[in-house]
């Protein structure tokens, strides 16, 4: 199981290659390598996924509950047997080390877990009425069909993310993956699901591009709910057209997440949470710490120990074990950050770190000095760099870290933790963790920002409320008398 075979379109339960004349070439972002070609589906093949989905749903809501759940079960053994296959096309797709690859895995594995418990969690209630010899049933059904896009920074487990719990509580599902991630954050899944036992059809997975099938692909008939992980702007266009088409849009969006260091915090504890929290996959995480903020009687200790240990973090080939910081996923996104870097310079910040851009190898940079009126502020960059920002007291933090359009994810560090949790609920981030990274998603707790990070929660109970639905029915056991 490699790259290159698994580069195919998988529509009706079949592997089939996609009907546009156009083709997608999918890269190893280290090298540049070549590593398949894929020709892309148009949108008729995206149809026939989703007419695929919809005929096989209708047999799947009715399968056995335990039979479902075995299903899932057969899939985590699947990728615990296959750990090695998949550690390769990260790093050979991705650009991941082994680090990011075996962090990743154990995701998907706890996200299937999860999942397996879903089909058995689909209980209903029984509800007096105020009519006599009446009852209310509620029952909960699938939506019936799901689209998810998935990004390309951790596909695996993103695209896992939605796909395994939609499927577990009974729907369809056509996953469009990036363009970037084709394999890994699509067509892998596929395969795990193929060998798990998953009906033909259930689950179609389509690779294509914007440029040939355009909003298609959320404005299809078929999708009741769209899962869109990725960019906010792009997010807002996704609700937008998922609106006017009366779809529900789960949004997990990009992040400016601050790391509030306060005056007592452990130093050195710090300092490697906030290390992790921002070079983690070179920096390539929706959760990763795009703003540092020190308290200024600690600055100075801080600054020094979280430069030193930055620098000392390796940069190349994924493949080397000590590698920290491997590739961005290709040169636009390393130009575009390289870019963001040197206007906050030229505009007068400090590099206080700054290294070398060579092709998708990104040095890291650390800068101070920089203005809220800068893109390096305001913006998630995505990619290892990062601002340090002083500050005086927990009111100027907090106000620091809320000024910002974005609120998915943030950290506390101190060593009064009922401050630190005071601090955190006073933050409009939909997930704060205190003294600890930034980056957390664990299956059974809620997972989802507030302002531009995105709309609705998943994981545990709050994927199984997204992706189904709730059925009212009534029953008169006697006869009813009416009015007239």
């Amino acid at each position: 199981m490699d790259v290159s075979t698994l580069a195919r379109q998988f529509i009706g339960g079949q592997w089939c290659e996609g009907s546009s004349e156009k083709s997608l070439i999918d890269r190893n972002p280290y090298s540049g390598e070549p590593l398949a070609e894929v020709p892309i589906a148009t949108r008729d093949d995206i149809d026939r996924a989703y007419r695929a989905a919809s005929e096989a749903q209708h047999t799947w809501r009715a399968v056995n509950q335990y039979a479902k759940r075995t299903v899932f079960e057969q899939a985590v053994r699947f990728v615990e047997e296959s750990r090695r296959d998949i550690s390769r096309m990260i790093l050979e797709e991705l650009g991941g080390t082994e680090l990011k690859a075996a962090f990743e895995t154990g995701l998907v594995i706890d996200i299937l877990k999860e999942a397996a418990t879903f089909p058995l969690r689909m209980e209903g209630k029984i509800l007096p009425s105020p009519i006599d010899g009446r009852e209310n049933y509620l029952y909960r059904e699938p939506v019936g069909v799901v689209g998810v896009i998935s990004p390309f920074n951790f596909p695996f487990f993103l695209s896992m993310k939605a796909v395994a719990p939609a499927l577990a509580a009974g729907n369809g599902v056509v996953l469009k993956p990036h363009e970037d991630s084709m394999v890994t954050g699509g067509t892998l899944l596929a395969r795990i699901f193929e060998e798990a036992g998953l009906p033909a059809g259930l689950l179609g997975v389509v690779l294509t591009d914007i440029p040939e099938i355009g909003d298609y692909f959320v404005e299809h008939p078929i999708p009741r709910v769209i899962v869109f992980t990725g960019s906010s702007q792009v997010g807002a266009h996704v609700a937008e057209v998922a609106g006017r088409n009366l779809k529900k849009a789960i949004l997990e969006l990009g992040g400016n997440n601050a790391f509030i260091v306060l005056d007592d915090a452990d130093v050195d504890l710090a300092v490697d949470a906030a290390v992790f929290s921002r070079f983690t996959h070179q920096g390539q995480i929706c959760m990763s710490a795009n703003r540092v903020l020190v308290h200024s009687s600690i600055l100075d200790e801080f600054r020094d120990k979280y430069v030193a240990k930055v620098a000392s973090l390796k940069v190349g080939d994924p493949g080397d074990p000590d590698t920290i910081i491997g590739p961005l996923i290709n040169q636009k996104q390393a130009a575009r950050l390289d870019s963001v870097v040197e206007e906050a310079v030229a505009a007068g910040a400090t590099a206080l770190l700054r290294g070398p851009v060579e092709g998708t190898l990104f040095s890291p940079a650390v800068l101070t000095g920089v203005t809220r009126d800068m893109t390096a502020y305001q913006e998630e960059m995505f990619g290892p760099a990062v601002v340090l920002i002083p500050f005086e007291t927990d009111e100027e933090a907090i106000r620091l870290a809320n000024d910002s359009n974005y609120g998915l994810s943030g950290a506390v560090h101190t060593t009064d933790l009922d401050r630190g949790v005071r601090l955190a609920r006073e933050l409009d981030t939909g997930m704060v963790h205190v003294n600890d990274t930034s980056i957390h998603d664990e299956p059974i707790v809620a997972f989802g920002g507030e302002k531009g990070s995105g709309m609705g929660r998943l994981n545990g109970q709050w994927s199984l409320d997204e992706f189904t639905t709730m059925k009212w029915v009534s029953v008169n056991h006697g006869r009813r008398q009416f009015p007239y």
